[in-house]
């Protein structure tokens, strides 16, 4: 018995025979070998082999294949119903498209640094044989195996359900990495045959990346019982520059720096100084935002998590995109020495910082450790024998020196204060008189946190709320 091919550029009839074989050399994969430690994958091949057997023999190995398909169907199921990214093709070769894309191997990482023109000639040759091989796994879709069990003998009054007709939740808003690689994803599925692949898969890997770094923008650094890592962040924060108000003259200083870093210019590690809610932070997470397209990445490190700075540093070394490594309300106490693998990071380490590497870190302190009275009185202490007390002082206040750039976030006056909140209100369709919107913002800021935008964002956010309500109350007691 044979069966038709279905679909992608593929035509003719295969046997049983045909069909084993092709199972047998997708079993031997080298390059992709880590395919076959995938579920559906793994899955999607014992159904090759069950249809091949009943295409060869008796009516029960029919009831085996359809179990094959029923298995395969549940897990297609399983992803495909919780999947918010463009689907290309049916579940199957969807699926097929997301592990030949995501998969890291010697081919991908090593086009990822060097370019596919660093690639041996024999690596090469492995990867075009095997990605013609998936070519063919990607056309023997829910289609192919649909035909083969229609009216098959013995499976009357057997549920058949079409893995064509699972469906994904809608796609996660705008999201850059996840647009280019359904680009590809498509392009591949276009194609007749795959001769190509490999120069589009390495220019793809090259541009966005392999791994952890083609699927995230946002990274957190990990440490779990000393074993480190990094952390995908699936939903940033998406605040944009654009919805930031105020502080003009500091951003552009920012932006100005940053740009340089993407030009492959000199640029300098930069230093966020000023009181709390002054939008430093923000700015931060806003320039994910805007250059994520230009190859940014963003990496945060917790305080605690400094020591192991070096390990991120040659996590990051080589890749193409550009980091900044975030940490967020720096400062240190007393008898506290992080500050030390911080300092020997931004100058002096005998590790050089990679070139695609920035640290920008904020601060509501001007010298990041607090210094002590007694600091100052005791400059004629000895510590251990090495260092006087004075030197020490001196070191930890040298720190903040490390940053070449320093940009300073001043607490808004009352005027700049309430421009903030109008802007902020006007954003938001809020419909209020002006004096009595001053009145409230300055009543807010006295029995809250204070003058800054994020106190003004926060009484934005509580007005705009009460006006909501207030709105819907009217309703229901017009409709009553």
């Amino acid at each position: 018995m044979v069966t038709k091919k279905q679909d992608s550029g593929c035509c003719g009839f295969m046997t049983g025979e045909e069909l084993m074989a092709l199972r047998k050399k997708a079993e031997k994969l080298l390059v992709y070998h880590k395919l076959l430690e995938d579920k559906i994958f793994s899955s999607y091949l014992h159904l090759l082999e069950r249809t091949a057997a009943a295409l060869q023999g008796a009516e029960k190995d029919h009831n085996v294949a359809h179990e094959a398909y029923m298995r395969t169907f549940l897990l297609l199921a399983e992803k495909t119903e919780f999947y918010q990214a463009p689907c290309i093709g049916d579940p199957w070769q969807n699926h097929l498209l997301d592990l030949l894309i995501d998969d890291q191997n010697i081919f991908s990482e090593k086009a990822e640094r060097a370019g596919i023109n660093a690639i041996g000639s024999s690596l090469l040759e492995a990867v075009c044989c095997e990605l013609s091989l998936l070519k063919q796994l990607l056309a023997l879709n829910g289609s192919f195996f649909e035909s083969f069990f229609s009216g098959m003998k013995g499976l009357e009054g057997i549920p058949d359900y079409s893995w064509q007709g699972l469906k994904g939740l809608p796609a996660r808003g705008e999201d850059p990495l996840m647009n280019m690689k359904a680009e590809l994803k498509a392009e591949l599925f276009s194609l007749t045959d795959w001769s190509a692949a490999p120069q589009k898969l390495a220019d793809y890997y090259s541009k966005v990346g392999t791994g952890i770094f083609a699927a995230y923008r946002a990274f957190r650094w990990v440490n779990d019982k000393g074993e480190g890592f990094l952390e995908g962040i699936p939903h940033p924060d998406p605040i944009r520059l654009e919805d930031l108000v105020g502080y003009e003259r500091e951003r552009a200083k920012v932006l100005k720096n940053t740009e340089q870093f993407l030009a492959g210019l000199p640029a300098n590690n930069m230093l966020f100084y000023g009181e709390r809610g002054t939008g430093k932070s923000s700015t931060v997470k806003a320039l994910l935002n805007r250059y994520c397209g230009q190859g940014l990445r963003l990496v945060e490190i917790g305080k605690g998590d400094l020591k192991d700075f070096g390990k991120v540093l040659r996590l990051l070394r080589g890749r193409p995109h550009k980091f900044i490594i975030f940490i967020d309300d720096l400062s240190f106490e007393e008898q506290e020495i992080e500050y030390k693998e911080l300092m020997a990071i931004l100058e002096g380490s005998i590790e050089r910082r990679p070139h695609n590497v920035l640290v920008y870190a904020t601060s509501n302190r001007r010298h990041l450790i607090r210094e002590y009275f007694r600091d100052q009185q005791e400059e004629g202490a000895v510590d251990g024998g090495e260092l006087r007390y004075s030197d020490t002082v001196q070191e930890k206040l040298s720190l903040a020196e490390r940053f070449g750039i320093t940009v300073i976030f001043p607490t808004p006056s009352q005027a700049e204060y309430l421009n903030i909140v109008e802007t902020l209100a006007k954003q938001g369709g809020i419909a209020i008189d002006k004096d009595e919107l001053r009145r409230k913002a300055l009543k807010w800021a006295v029995w809250q946190n204070g003058r800054s935008g994020r106190t003004a964002r926060q009484f934005i956010d509580n007005l705009s709320g009460e006006l909501q309500a207030a709105a819907g109350e009217r309703e229901r007691d017009s409709v009553e």
